[in-house]
């Protein structure tokens, strides 16, 4: 059997180099944190127990990354990058032997920063390591994870409302319908864009449950990752994301190719904490994002649902 796989170290150093990693490892020596987990027996090493806390965090953070449903992901190693946007190209219909005239394409551009970070983590006593144990440490590191997920969906959710070019309203009685879902995909349709995904408050999503339109229409459907609250494509073409996150007064439909796109700088990158003049000791996880808009009509946005 070989060596477990540390995500973290390869993470690190491919970002930040050996030196960086080596001095990770000199804090968490000295930390009564990874020491409860070498004491627990989870790992032989500091370099494991470093990698191990990390894995907690990040597996509790997946399930609550909903809004990376909505929204194109993508890697980037600078904190700036220029999107080229082509704006639209005209045709003419000419006569035989008229003058016509060749518009292609033209281009604008538009900067997106990975200015935004999200961090959250635990930090205790040296006195409460020395009493808790595995169960109780893996439960309070995993609840950081499940919180910057959160705040991502969230941030992820405002933004694309805030943004959103394309905006139509509902019927107002407090119920969202398959038909007022349907309302605002042929709003994106009518300006050519192809919305790929959807997301809505769970109100909403149990809402659509007891609508026998929606109910009859995802029978052709395909269903993925219920328990996360993803559904799969509909007739429609569009992804379902479910989260609390999300307003119970405003569903979003999006383009996701087309439309925006989110920057990750640094993934959920996880780091030992320390206050020694507090006694607090524990563990710090963060995450590098920034979010831009390339077409604001191909998001729509329905409200008063």
């Amino acid at each position: 059997m070989g060596e477990q796989r540390n995500v973290l170290k390869e993470a690190v150093v491919r970002r930040d180099g050996e030196p960086f990693w080596a001095e990770i490892i000199e804090r968490a020596k000295s930390s009564p944190f990874y020491e409860a987990v070498l004491r627990e027996g989870i790992t032989s090493d500091i370099a494991g127990a470093l990698g191990r806390m990390h894995d907690v965090v990040v597996d509790a953070a997946k399930p609550a990354l909903i809004g990376r449903e909505i929204i194109r992901v993508m890697p980037v190693k600078d904190v700036l990058v220029r999107f080229p946007k082509a704006k639209v190209a005209y045709a003419y219909k000419v006569g035989e032997g008229a003058q016509y005239f060749l518009t292609g394409e033209k281009y604008e551009t538009i900067d997106v920063k990975a200015d935004t970070e999200i961090k959250a983590g635990c930090a205790y006593t040296k006195k409460f390591y020395e009493d808790a144990s595995w169960s109780v440490l893996e439960r309070e590191t995993a609840e950081i994870g499940r919180a910057i997920a959160e705040l991502e969906t969230k941030i992820i959710y405002d933004y694309l409302v805030a943004q959103a070019g394309t905006a139509d309203t509902g019927d107002g009685d407090e119920t969202l319908q398959w038909a007022e879902i349907v309302k605002i995909w042929n709003d994106l349709k009518k300006v050519n864009w192809n919305p790929t995904a959807m997301a809505l408050h769970p109100d909403n999503y149990a809402d659509l449950w007891v609508d026998e339109k929606f109910i009859h229409q995802f029978y052709w459907g395909s269903q993925a990752d219920l328990n996360r609250g993803i559904l799969g494509h509909s007739p429609l073409g569009m992804k379902i994301a479910v989260s609390s996150k999300c307003t119970s007064d405003t569903v979003i439909i999006n383009d996701v190719d087309i439309s925006s796109v989110m920057l990750l700088r640094r993934d959920i990158t996880t780091e030992p904490y320390e206050d020694p003049r507090g006694d607090l000791y524990g563990v710090v996880a963060s995450e590098r994002i920034g979010l831009g808009v390339l077409r604001p009509t191909a998001i729509g946005k329905l409200t008063s649902v």
